[in-house]
């Protein structure tokens, strides 16, 4: 049986699984839904913070497509939209990447972006 199989077509619910973890131990983010459009696009979480629900979609390697991601910001226009993956921290456009490793600080990045907004 080869070991790696599991993990290879698994990565991306076990990745999905590990967020979900982190976020239910943030008390700001304790209320996660999942959103859907008609089975074209799905949202992996929508979490409620302050006054944003804020879209937060799951990538589990180096690959950004996410177009499920970009038609809910087409539709909904959120101030701020997460993704997490693999790559580096970064805020473009309102598009905050949160790499996996630090998903576990959402709450206080999100804190930054709110004061970011505020100005």
């Amino acid at each position: 049986i080869e070991k790696e199989a599991i993990f290879k077509e698994f990565k991306g619910a076990m990745t999905e699984q590990y967020v979900l973890q982190q976020l239910s131990g943030i008390s700001e983010c304790k209320d996660c839904h999942y959103w859907t459009s008609e089975a074209t696009a799905e949202i992996d979480f929508l979490v409620s913070f302050k006054k944003w629900i804020i879209p937060i979609e799951v990538k589990s390697g180096e690959n950004l497509h996410a177009k499920s991601l970009k038609v809910y910001r087409e539709k909904f226009n959120p101030t701020v939209s997460i993704r997490t993956s693999l790559k580096n921290l970064q805020l473009t456009d309102g598009l905050l990447n949160i790499p996996l490793y630090a998903i576990f600080e959402i709450s206080s990045l999100l804190k930054k972006v709110v004061e970011t907004n505020k100005q």
